[in-house]
Order: structure tokens, then C-alpha cells, then sequence
């Protein structure tokens, strides 16, 4: 199983894959590691990535792109309308004023939300990141997000990756993802109890800006501060279309503005030219050809210009560093470089606002385009278990302040603020409340750019006075989580009872159901109820009544101090002596939430509507290679049976003229009628096809590999005739093979020979039109005969010569001296035996006809 970071961008993602030998940026289908956030639908099926922006200038309204902007907002939203004025397709909105986008997808009228399309984006991406890994198991992923994404938005991104079946551990801002990325590695970073490094990261995307100030130490990085605005590269890129398109209405009296088509192949060139001057100051030409009534249109443009019509972005862009630079409260010198990551931050103009504003030049220490993706899988290698690597801790911090309200007496100001601006997060704060019915809360964010600051509504169940209809209090849990989300996670009921620990005589009274039930839950109580924020030194405990606020002193306990009083029994003193003591029990309360996001049965069926449109994705994915096939065999056939074609000789000329012509009225049907027929249809008629063109294709491979297979075989019957010939003339590298060995050569070769004759005279008097009498199998299996019984023979080695046994030591013994004498006439009788059977003929019996 693999982790993965996503870098979700409004204009391309990116991702990036955890492995051992460290972050690796995946490709995709087409080897680019940038991915078009672009959905596409054509006829029966969805185009997704680099196909769907390949093909947006001819299917624009069915291309949907875009839509980051259009997350967990409603369709009324100014915001929204603003973004939709700039999109070409079909907007119009739904229950609940949720945004829908109208398509045709399946030759018919669909409408998905952006949370689906994003999913389709999502699924693409996943089945990219199988194929790059190998086929890898991929589930666990990381997705980095804007930092001023609200609930809203990252609820409906989560819900996008839920229906697409990815498994998210952690929603990342992208500038922890950054930071993240440019510490991890760092070797050099002060120690823990030394001061942090303070490192500033602008990020410039495609349509928005992103300050951050980060403090790092070995092993930890913390979020200083950050700050936003929502522009990028595409504003730069509508700035130099309206600059031309004015000058074009002028010049050749036409507005691309009024045309989809030509704006977007506008704005295509422009960025173009965009980029060409981020690396020259000089006058550069801009030229598009039949761009509007088949018109011409040229112009130029140079880097000083372009920098004047865009001095208003720029000045935007320089008040958002100055904004994070007085809310980090830092000093110039305090900060030790800048960095900067995102395809806009390679303007000039952009460089030149940060040496101004930071008094330091602009690092290019991270990978500009993929700094995100690679923070975000660090972070997924880190949190799952699947990963083994080094701990690098994290603090982030909350874009936005929050509110909460709660119900209560109108004529008093029920709310408060819970977390302000910059806070560290992941965090969680507790209050406390004296209730007697069920009441509500509504959390809400206090400071926001966006007309709608309203988080969600929890409705708190079950409570009621106690004995003495009295108030009782409850505990409430507010809490951002790691994905920065806030909501009110738990609400609990606190009882209070007196009662004896011990009786007069010693024992222990009967009513202590409620003491002993406290006794087996406070383990899991004591963590349930545990302040201490995560990975936070904070910790406050804020109580009201919905009259004041009540902050405990200094020097008074706290609240988990007092919990923890309660569960800690003192044995000091006379056990049998009586004394009162507080029994509490802690009632977890049912909570009814309404917040932003799908509810389960809107889930479930976008996931089973998703599982199904992947499965109709895989169907006409096979009907579509079907169709090519049968197509690509038909043109090729046609071509290879004309009259001049290479099989046009090897069927008879009625046969031929009947397959072309079915060849044509196939070719035919395929843009007619057969257009949109199912997978099993064109496989029908290829199975077809090849039953009456294989045999040809079979037949016309046969006679033309034949006489190359002959002449192999008849250069073999020419060596064993050699070998023959050889022997015969005494060549000595024969000298050990027998004579029966040759024989058995020469009748397999004169065999081989007079086979190959009748083959080759059968060959001439058999016409192309029909199948050769003798196949190349035929041919090969004599070959391999002849080839086995000639290298058997040859490969045999030759005997090694006798050896010469050492002449005997001389010893003064006579009877070694008569032995020795014995020896050597032996050994001279022997010697001329060797001699007299080495001159006689050689005779061949069964031994020697045994080749093995």
C-alpha cells in the first residue's frame, strides 16, 4: 500500500508519492506530472486530465474547469456569480440554493455539484498514481488545501475524496505543506531550547496568494502567521487579454470578449507571452493566426508595459506581504530567508515586491510546482502507519477567529469569541454551562471575507433540572481538528449527589450505584474530559452562565484538577468514622448536528452514482477499443487486397472484389448505423473478418517466407556433403570418427535432398491462389533432422592419446632388478599388440553405430 499527497490547484494538481528512496512526483497517463483540474463529458463518456483540456476549445460547454472557487459555496454567493461570469459553462442552482452544473453525459441533460466533478478529478488521479506505482495499492492521501479555505469548503472537499474512495488522514494547508517540505530535510536548524528560524514562503499560484512566516526548530516546524488574497496568475492573464482585446477591436474591429472560443484561445496565448517575459525585457511579437472570421491578428508587448497595466495587482500583492510581516511581529533581521514557491511567483515584478518588502532576495531552494504535493505526502508518511519515517512535529494555526452563541435570555449578549485569529491548532477548549432543558449553540466565524460567516448549529439533547430543579452543569467541547474544521465534538451532563462513603458500623451503604458507576467509567471520563489542548501549551477553561463570564483565579484549581479531586479517595484517618462526601456522574448528551457537508444519504449515493459511472467509464472504454479494432482492421485489409496490393495475388480475383467490397459497406456502416453499437457487436464482425482474410494473410506468409526456408535447407544438405568429402580425402580432424558415422550423414543429407526436389517441383506446380502443399513447418522439421544428425557426428571429441607410464626406480635388490625385467618385456609386448591393431582396418559392429 501506498501514501500520496495531493496538491489540489485551480488550474492543475499534482501528486506525490512517499517511497524509500524518498518524495517522488508522479506522472500521468500522458508522462506529465502537472494534471489539468478539468472535467469532460462526450457522448457515453467522461474525459478527465490532459484529455479533457486538449479537447475544451471544441466541447466547451460540456469542459468544466474552475471549480475550486465553487466548493461548499452557495449559488447566490456575490463571490460565486463573480466566478460563474468568468466560466462557459451551465451553472443553476439547486435545493437548498446548492450550486449545480448542468452537462450532457450520456445523450442526455445531467447536473452534478462541483464536490462530484471533483471527485471524477479525484478518481483520475488516483487510478494515475496506481499505474505510476507499479500497480500499488493506493488508499491513504494527504490533501493540501488554501489556507483560507473555511468549513465549507474543506467539508465539501472531503466529501469530493469520500465518494472518489480516497482514505483521508489530514487536511493541510498548503502553507504547512510548504514549510513542511523546506524543513523536514533541513540538517541545519537550531536545536530545540535555541531560537527558531524564522523562514517567510510566498506562494503565487493560479488564482490566489499566500504569505506565511514559519518558525523552525530540529524536528518541529510552527506557524507563525499568514495572510491571503485572492488573486494569481489568471487576473495577470485578463489584464493582457482585455489590453489586447482592446487593441484588436480597434485595430481589426473585432472583440474576442463576445466569443467563448476565441477568448479562451486568448487567454491560451497570452500566458504564452506572459511567460516569455518573465525572462525577457525586450519588445516580444504576438501572433495568432485565424483567430476570429478567419482572421490574422498581431501585436507586441514588452515587460514595462505589461508590469504599468498590472500595477494595481502588484500593489495588492505588496500589502499582503507588509499585512504578514506586522502580524508576525517579527523584525527584518529576525527573518532568516524567503522562499518562494507557485508558477506566478516567477514574474519579476513579484521578486522585486519581496526584496522590497523582506530587504532579501527571493530563494528558489523548493521546486516551485511541486513544493505542495511533496509537503502533503510527508505529512501522509508521518501519520500512516504504512510508512516508516522519522516524527516531524507540526503546529498550524486558524485562518479565521470563531464565535459561538448559545440560547439564553435575548436581553444579554449570549456569545463569545472561542478562538481567535492566528490560534494554534489542532485545538480543543471547553465550556461550561448550568442548563435545565435542551438548549442550542451556533458557531460562526467572527472575521471572514465571505457574506455567509455561519459554521453550524448543535442542539444539545436530554437535559433536565435536577432533584432540587436546579441548573445543572454541562460541559461543552469546542475543537478545531487537524483538517481545521471546527465543531462541537462532545456535551456532557454533570450530577451531583450527597451521600455517606461510610456507615456508623463500618460498612459501605447499599446507594452507591452512582459512586460505583463513576469508579468503572472514570478512566474513559477523565480523557473524555481532559482540556489540555493537542500539541498546545494552552489550556483554559471558560465558564458561563449566560449572564457573565467566569474565569477561575490564578491561584484556584482548575477544572481538571477538580475532576481529577473527584476520582481520588483519601484513606487517612479512622475508616469507620462517618463523613459526607459529593458523588458525581457524567452523562454523555446525544447531540443533533446541522453544519455544512452531505448528509450519510447523499453520500452513499453519490459514492454508489460515482462507482457507476467508473464502471460505465471501463464499459465504453472496451466498446470504444472494440470499435477501433474493427475499424483499423478494415482500412488495413482494404488497402493489402487492392489489385496492387501485397495479398492481391494470393486469392482468386472473384474472392477478392467480394471481400473488398464487404470491406466498404463495413467502413460504411461503422459512421452510420454502426456507430454506437455494442462492444459484442464488433467483435462479432471482426471474428468475421478474420475468417475470411486470416487464411489469405496465412497463405500469403507462407509462400513468401518459403524460399528463404528452402535455400536454409539446402545449405545444410551442402555442408553434410562437405563433411562427407572431407572425410573421404583424409582431412585429420576426422581421423576419430567412424566410418558407419558418415554413412549414416551421406543417407540422411541424399534423403533430406531428394525431398527437398519433390518439395520445390510440388511448390512451382501449385498456383498462389491455394494453400502451398508443403509448409514451412514441414521444411523445418527436415532441417532440424538433418542439422541433429550431422552436429551429433562432429561434435563427438577425440580420444585422448595414452598416457606414458615413468620408468621404475633402479634398486640394488636382484629380485626388483628380475621384476623390472619382466615389466619391460610385458610392457614391449604389449606395445606391439598396440601397433599391430592400430593397422588393421577398422569394422563397424553395434558399439560403434551407438553415436551416444
Amino acid at each position: 500500500m501506498s501514501v500520496i499527497g495531493i496538491d489540489f490547484g485551480n488550474e492543475s494538481c499534482y501528486v506525490a508519492a512517499a517511497k524509500a528512496g524518498g518524495i517522488e512526483t508522479l506522472a500521468n497517463d500522458y508522462s506529465l506530472r502537472a494534471t489539468p483540474s478539468c472535467v469532460a463529458f462526450a457522448g457515453k463518456k467522461r474525459i478527465l486530465g490532459v484529455a479533457a483540456k486538449n479537447q475544451m476549445v471544441t466541447n466547451l460547454k460540456n469542459t468544466i474547469f474552475g471549480f475550486k472557487k465553487l466548493l461548499g459555496r452557495k449559488f447566490n454567493d456575490p463571490h460565486v456569480q463573480h466566478e460563474l461570469k468568468k466560466l462557459p459553462f451551465r451553472a443553476e442552482p439547486l435545493q437548498n440554493n446548492v450550486i449545480g452544473i448542468r452537462v450532457n453525459y450520456l445523450d442526455k441533460e445531467h447536473v452534478f455539484t462541483p464536490e462530484q466533478l471533483l471527485a471524477m478529478l479525484f478518481t483520475k488521479l488516483k487510478v494515475d498514481s496506481t499505474s505510476a506505482l507499479g500497480g500499488a495499492q493506493v488508499n491513504d492521501c494527504v490533501i493540501a488545501v488554501p489556507w483560507y479555505f473555511t468549513n465549507a469548503e474543506r467539508k465539501a472537499l472531503l466529501d469530493a475524496a469520500a465518494i472518489a474512495g480516497l482514505n483521508v488522514l489530514r487536511l493541510i494547508n498548503e502553507t504547512t505543506a510548504t514549510a513542511l517540505s523546506y524543513g523536514f530535510y533541513k540538517q541545519d536548524l537550531p536545536a530545540v531550547e535555541e531560537k527558531s528560524r524564522f523562514v517567510a514562503f510566498v506562494d503565487c499560484g493560479h488564482a490566489s496568494l499566500q504569505v506565511s512566516i514559519c518558525a523552525f526548530n530540529k524536528g518541529k516546524l510552527r506557524m507563525v502567521t499568514s495572510a491571503c488574497e485572492q488573486l494569481g496568475g489568471r487576473d495577470f492573464d485578463e489584464i493582457l487579454a482585455n489590453y489586447f482585446s482592446d487593441e484588436f477591436g480597434s485595430k481589426y474591429k473585432i472583440d474576442p470578449r463576445t466569443n467563448a472560443r476565441a477568448y479562451l484561445r486568448l487567454l491560451t496565448e497570452v500566458e504564452k507571452i506572459k511567460k516569455q517575459m518573465s525572462a525577457n525585457s525586450t519588445v516580444l511579437p504576438f501572433n495568432i493566426e485565424c483567430f476570429m472570421n478567419d482572421m490574422d491578428v498581431s501585436s507586441n508587448l514588452q515587460r514595462a508595459k505589461f508590469e504599468e497595466l498590472s500595477g494595481h495587482l502588484l500593489k495588492r500583492i505588496e500589502e499582503t506581504m507588509r499585512k504578514c510581516l506586522k502580524d508576525s511581529k517579527l523584525s527584518l533581521d529576525e527573518i532568516h530567508s524567503v522562499e518562494i514557491v507557485g508558477g506566478s511567483t516567477r514574474i519579476p515584478a513579484i521578486k522585486g515586491i519581496i526584496e522590497k518588502v523582506f530587504g532579501k532576495h527571493a530563494s528558489t531552494t523548493l521546486n516551485q510546482d511541486e513544493a505542495v504535493s511533496r509537503g502533503a505526502a510527508l505529512q501522509c508518511a508521518i501519520m500512516s502507519p504504512a510508512v516508516r519515517v522519522r516524527d516531524f512535529k507540526v503546529q498550524d494555526i486558524q485562518n479565521y477567529p470563531v464565535h459561538v452563541s448559545w440560547d439564553g435570555d435575548p436581553s444579554n449578549e449570549n456569545r463569545m469569541e472561542v478562538f481567535p485569529a492566528l490560534h494554534a491548532a489542532p485545538f480543543s477548549r471547553q465550556l461550561t454551562l448550568y442548563r435545565r432543558e435542551p438548549f442550542s449553540m451556533e458557531i460562526y466565524y467572527g472575521d471572514v471575507p465571505y457574506p455567509d460567516p455561519y459554521i453550524g448549529r448543535w442542539i444539545i439533547r436530554d437535559i433536565k433540572p435536577n432533584a432540587l430543579g436546579e441548573s445543572q452543569e454541562v460541559k461543552v467541547k469546542i475543537r478545531i481538528n487537524q483538517n481545521g474544521i471546527v465543531g462541537i465534538t462532545s456535551a456532557t451532563l454533570t450530577e451531583k449527589k450527597d451521600q455517606n462513603d461510610v456507615t456508623p458500623d463500618g460498612n459501605v451503604p447499599e446507594n452507591t450505584e452512582g459512586q460505583q458507576e463513576q469508579k468503572q467509567q472514570s478512566p474513559q471520563q477523565q480523557e473524555e474530559m481532559d482540556v489540555t489542548p493537542e500539541d498546545c501549551s494552552d489550556n483554559e477553561d471558560e465558564k458561563f452562565d449566560g449572564r457573565e463570564i467566569k474565569s477561575p483565579s490564578a491561584s484556584g484549581p482548575g477544572w481538571a484538577q477538580r475532576v481529577k479531586g473527584w476520582f481520588t479517595s483519601d484513606n487517612s484517618g479512622d475508616g469507620k468514622k462517618e463523613k459526607k462526601k459529593s458523588g458525581v456522574k457524567l452523562v454523555e448528551l446525544p447531540i443533533d448536528v446541522q453544519t455544512h457537508g452531505f448528509s450519510s444519504t447523499d453520500l452513499n449515493g453519490y459514492i454508489e452514482q460515482e462507482s457507476k459511472m467508473i464502471f460505465n467509464d471501463a464499459s465504453e472504454k472496451e466498446r470504444v477499443d472494440a470499435r477501433n479494432a474493427l475499424e483499423e482492421y478494415v482500412y488495413e485489409m482494404r488497402d493489402k487486397l487492392q489489385e496492387d496490393g501485397p495479398l492481391s495475388g494470393y486469392v482468386m480475383q472473384m474472392d477478392r472484389e467480394n471481400i473488398v467490397n464487404q470491406l466498404n459497406n463495413l467502413e460504411n456502416w461503422l459512421y452510420e448505423e454502426g456507430e454506437d453499437c455494442a462492444k459484442d457487436v464488433y467483435i462479432s464482425k471482426l471474428s468475421n473478418l478474420r475468417s475470411h482474410i486470416d487464411p489469405i494473410k496465412s497463405r500469403c506468409a507462407e509462400y513468401e517466407a518459403q524460399p528463404g526456408v528452402l535455400n536454409e535447407l539446402g545449405h545444410a544438405i551442402q555442408l553434410a556433403h562437405k563433411v562427407i568429402n572431407e572425410y573421404r580425402s583424409g582431412d585429420a580432424k576426422y581421423d576419430h570418427l567412424l566410418e558407419t558415422d558418415m554413412l549414416n550423414i551421406s543417407e540422411t543429407a541424399d534423403k533430406t535432398f531428394k525431398w527437398l526436389e519433390e518439395a520445390r517441383g510440388k511448390l512451382v506446380a501449385t498456383p498462389k491462389t491455394k494453400d502451398p502443399p508443403v509448409k514451412i513447418a514441414d521444411i523445418q522439421h527436415e532441417y532440424q533432422t538433418l542439422t541433429t544428425c550431422v552436429n551429433s557426428v562432429l561434435s563427438r571429441p577425440k580420444p585422448k592419446p595414452p598416457q606414458q607410464q615413468p620408468p621404475p626406480q633402479q634398486q640394488n635388490n636382484g629380485t626388483d632388478a628380475g621384476n623390472q625385467a619382466n615389466h619391460d618385456q610385458q610392457q614391449n609386448h604389449t606395445g606391439t599388440d598396440d601397433k599391430q591393431q592400430a593397422q588393421q582396418p577398422k569394422h563397424a559392429n553395434e558399439d560403434t553405430m551407438d553415436i551416444d
